[in-house]
């Protein structure tokens, strides 16, 4: 049930209730549809002096880099998506935001997985070849047994690919025609399939791997978040730059929940060669986004860290990036990342993996 202004149930607190996109102007106004069983939380407070929360979406507007939302009450807070991509995906519903279908095929074919690529391929592959064959059955003049579809199907996979055996050929003027219009068609499937597969194997990616948990603990006497990034491959990332951002729910002056970004400051952001393995770390000091802030405290405010690794990479020439984030789950307080530089007796250096991950 909605909440009315001056009625009890107006009073609560912003951060009970129901978050709604904002700024949709073809939205109608969201109703829940689920049976509430007995209230069982006591006598509600009364009603305050301040603004009841609004429960109907409000006009459409800009909401530039912030998301903000309208706070619905009685039901429980939104779990929005992971912006580094990891973690289990929200649940989530977009509401006048088609995909673009059939107009935006290219990326759709380069992001889907390889195996839906070729079974994609394939089946364009068959498709081309039944109408085709579908055509010959009926026009015939290719010297295939009346009748004969198996046959018509196998002369148009070799007029295709432009093989041809020689015991079939066409005999007759529209039977030419359609061979003609076969092999134009050829060459365009030909020259699709072979750029899309290049350009999803020549894509330049970046494998870069982040440790999976960050911690926060004492460096030269100050509180600081340290995560850490390694470079899976042998060769080298110049020019590696990155940036960290903590992402939290804020109140506005009207009550409005908005998803607002800070920028932590590294204490080094760049780094001119990626090689091995890279500390990043961020201060907690008083100008910090996160001075004050306890284990409990950033757990109970939904805060996520979001990191993105960018630079050129000497191989491909071209720009790779990496990114990923960390919940409050994956931050571990008051631990270290395990060293993974071993000197030997020998003078020697062991750099080893298997500890990227571990914590001490």
């Amino acid at each position: 049930m909605k909440a009315r202004a001056g009625s009890p149930s107006g009073a609560r607190g912003p951060t009970q209730g129901r978050v709604s996109l904002q700024g949709c102007q073809t939205l109608a106004e969201l109703r829940s549809s689920r049976k509430r069983g007995p209230d069982l939380r006591g006598p509600k407070p009364a009603a305050g002096p301040g603004p009841a929360p609004r429960s109907r979406l409000a006009k459409a507007g800009d909401l530039g880099d912030d998301w903000a939302m309208v706070i619905e009450p009685d039901l429980a807070p939104s779990r929005y998506p992971r912006l580094g991509g990891r973690g289990p995906a929200a649940s989530m519903v977009f509401v006048g935001h088609a995909k673009d279908s059939w107009r935006d095929a290219y990326h759709f074919l380069l992001t889907m997985p390889l195996a839906a690529f070729f079974a994609v391929m394939a089946g364009g592959y068959i498709a081309i070849n039944l109408i085709f064959a579908t055509v010959y059955f009926v026009v015939g003049g290719i010297g295939a047994p009346r009748g004969d579809f198996v046959s018509c199907f196998f002369f148009s996979v070799q007029t295709l690919s432009t093989v041809g055996y020689g015991l079939m050929a066409p005999r007759t003027l529209p039977a030419n025609v359609v061979v003609a219009a076969e092999t134009f068609a050829g060459l365009f499937n030909l020259a699709i399939a072979t750029g899309l597969l290049f350009a999803r194997i020549s894509r330049p990616t970046a494998r870069v791997m982040f440790s999976r948990q960050a911690v926060v603990t004492e460096h030269d006497g100050v509180p600081t978040l340290i995560f850490r990034a390694a470079n899976r491959r042998r060769n080298r990332i110049v020019e590696a730059e990155v940036s960290v951002s903590l992402v939290r729910d804020a109140f506005t002056a009207e009550g409005r929940l908005i998803r607002s970004f800070h920028e932590l400051p590294t204490l080094r952001s760049r780094t001119p060669i990626f090689y091995l393995s890279w500390q990043i770390m961020h201060r907690i000091d008083a100008a910090s986004p996160l001075a004050g802030v306890t284990a409990e405290g950033f757990a109970a405010a939904r805060d996520e860290i979001v990191v993105v690794l960018r630079g050129l990479d000497e191989t491909f020439g071209q720009t790779v990036h990496a990114r990923t984030s960390y919940a409050a789950d994956e931050v571990v307080w008051g631990r270290r990342l395990a060293d993974l530089f071993l000197p030997q007796p020998d003078g020697s250096l062991v750099v080893d993996y298997t500890r990227f991950h571990d914590l001490v």
